[in-house]
């Protein structure tokens, strides 16, 4: 099943990432176990449907994240690998007060795995309250089953900082799940 969520020149075979957002803008990098940038992608600005093209290590073009609509806040992002031309998956934004869910699914609608912030209180409290904004991000990533997968947790820097964990990544594309943890930054403002 993962050769079917394969990207054109990508190879992300470690279990762990950190990902760092830029200080300025929505410019992002993947850094694997070693400290090698694997992967850079950005918001592409004064688009009408939020884009972000990703590049490799050695700025080869890998694949693109697109917006489905115009104001899409809870709605699909494709990713797609640019190599092929070939849609791999989707982002499916479910848009809630109380939790932040991600659907990352197959183009034909299958759903290969979740991506929900750790509950109701604590999205509440990042949203609203005064330094809410201190609070960390803590995302548990499922298969379709419930079964645990891995982990997308931020650290307390000047800069965004997620680290990525995979404890089993048997049906889950690791692309699609660094690529969510840069999407939902960047479309989430966090």
């Amino acid at each position: 099943m993962a050769d079917t969520y394969d990207i054109t020149g990508l190879d992300l075979s470690d279990d762990h990432y950190v990902v760092e957002q830029s200080l300025i803008r929505n410019k992002y990098r993947a850094l694997d176990d070693a400290g090698n940038v694997v992967l850079r992608g950005r918001q592409k600005l004064f688009k009408m449907k939020e884009e972000f093209p990703f590049v490799d290590g050695n700025d080869n073009e890998v694949f693109t994240v697109k917006a489905g609509g115009v104001l899409d806040v809870a709605g699909n992002y494709a990713l797609t690998d640019t190599q092929t031309g070939r849609e791999v998956v989707v982002l499916d934004n479910d848009f809630s007060v109380f939790q932040d869910t991600w659907t990352v699914r197959s183009p034909d609608g299958g759903e290969i795995a979740q991506i929900d912030s750790r509950g109701a209180l604590y999205t509440l409290a990042r949203h609203y309250l005064p330094l809410g904004a201190l609070i960390p991000h803590k995302y548990e990533i499922t298969d379709p089953a419930g079964n645990h997968v891995g982990t997308v947790e931020s650290r307390l820097s000047i800069r965004d900082r997620y680290d990525i964990t995979i404890d089993d990544a048997s049906n889950v594309p690791k692309e699609a799940v660094i690529a969510a943890a840069m999407v939902i930054d960047a479309i989430q403002g966090n």
